[in-house]
């Protein structure tokens, strides 16, 4: 196929892809199967949040609306910065990559400075911004899989080589700045996040096609740096003791996780009923949050439970493909991107979902559009906005950005 980039200097393609408004052929209309998917996330976590919150609400604030009347502002204020993602070129995003990383390192660094980082429940993970708190790690884990992306498509060759020291270098310079990220989020501490984000980064290197041998290698040293993480923390470890058994602690480190265990039983097939669940009722801590899922399973039982399983693998399969369509018309960062956002949600929300039924140990991680929580939803609604704009670019004429 003929590459005008290589005849015409300076043409960039991907640059030039029509943008609605500017005169030229409008942007096709995004993937149905993503916005409908999304939509129902978010109505059904509004819907949770409500009932989840309604007690916890009422005792703290005398309204028991209050969670799900911040929650819908959350909403908007992530669909209105979706649309403005939206607009946003993926050339753009490429060509700021570097940037983005060195924002998000600054940003965790700012968070741990005295007087300027808000603690909460023991952690200090939020920047006070007026009555909201804005939890810097969702920003920096979208900035961080946008410079891996980025860097994927710029060092691709340099890692599918044969040579071991060319490749090996090429995949430890992205994982060296990535591991800086890590040591500034386990000092909030936020071990959820590093797995989250080293697990999702791996991920689209290994889809990139690196050398075998090289990220065998990488996968050992990254699991043995997590179990020495783990073992050295006596929090950490209290934590895996007690997920491991959590009735041989049931009022103390597993109170959290056999509560979840009894929601979760209590629902059965059905679930007692929208509204109905006994363990939010000052039994279940952070209902509304991190055990979101505990409560639905309880109120809408297996089949509620199965409903949001295949809702999330519908985001992650379309991810996929929106990726591997990217791909076949040689457009490499928004398919590594595309990877990268598929992997972030498939993997956060099956840690949470594996927290709140005991296969996974305890950790503060939200699970995706529906839990409690601004900063969460806005990013996530921002992030789907990205994968978006990749589906309708590589609809938009077949742009290569070789």
């Amino acid at each position: 196929m003929l590459n005008v980039a290589k005849i015409v200097p300076g043409l960039d393609k991907e640059a030039d892809l029509p943008v609605a408004g500017e005169g030229r052929t409008a942007l096709p209309f995004p993937d149905p199967w993503v916005l409908v998917t999304a939509l129902l996330l978010l109505a059904l976590g509004l819907l949770m949040v409500a009932s989840a919150s309604m007690p916890i609400a009422e005792r703290q604030t005398g309204q028991p609306f209050y969670f799900l009347i911040r929650q819908s502002a959350f909403v908007l204020a992530g669909l209105l910065a979706a649309g403005f993602m939206f607009q946003i070129p993926l050339a753009r995003w490429r060509k700021i990559s570097p940037w983005l990383l060195v924002a998000a390192i600054g940003m965790l660094a700012l968070i741990l400075v005295p007087g300027i980082g808000k603690e909460v429940n023991g952690s200090i993970r939020w920047i006070g911004v007026g009555p909201i708190n804005i939890q810097v790690s969702e920003i920096a884990k979208l900035f961080a899989l946008i410079y891996v992306a980025g860097y994927l498509k710029r060092h691709g060759s340099e890692l599918q080589t044969a040579s071991f020291l060319t490749s090996a270098s090429a995949l430890l310079r992205p994982m060296m700045v990535l591991a800086v990220m890590a040591v500034l989020l386990l000092l909030e501490p936020d071990f959820g996040s590093v797995v989250v984000l080293m697990a999702a980064a791996m991920g689209m290197v290994f889809l990139a096609g690196v050398n075998l041998w090289q990220f065998g290698t990488l996968m050992c040293g990254t699991a043995m740096a997590m179990a020495v993480l783990i073992l050295s923390s006596p929090y950490r470890r209290g934590r895996l003791l007690g997920f491991l058994n959590p009735w041989d602690d049931p009022l103390g480190k597993g109170y959290q996780l056999t509560h979840s265990l009894i929601a979760i039983g209590r629902g059965e097939l059905s679930g007692v009923g929208l509204g109905e669940s006994v363990e939010k009722l000052f039994y279940l801590p952070e209902a509304h949050t991190d055990f979101l899922f505990a409560v639905l399973a309880e109120e809408l039982g297996l089949i509620g439970v199965l409903v949001i399983i295949a809702l999330f693998m519908m985001l992650v399969w379309r991810a996929f493909n929106i990726g591997r369509q990217a791909e076949r018309v040689g457009m490499k960062f928004a398919a590594y991107l595309a990877y990268g956002i598929g992997l972030w949600f498939g993997i956060q929300s099956l840690f949470n979902m594996g927290v709140n039924m005991g296969v996974l140990p305890t950790k503060g991680l939200t699970l995706p559009l529906m839990s409690y929580g601004g900063s969460s939803v806005v990013v996530m609604c921002m992030t789907l906005a990205v994968l978006l704009r990749v589906d309708v670019e590589s609809r938009a004429g077949g742009a290569h950005d070789e």
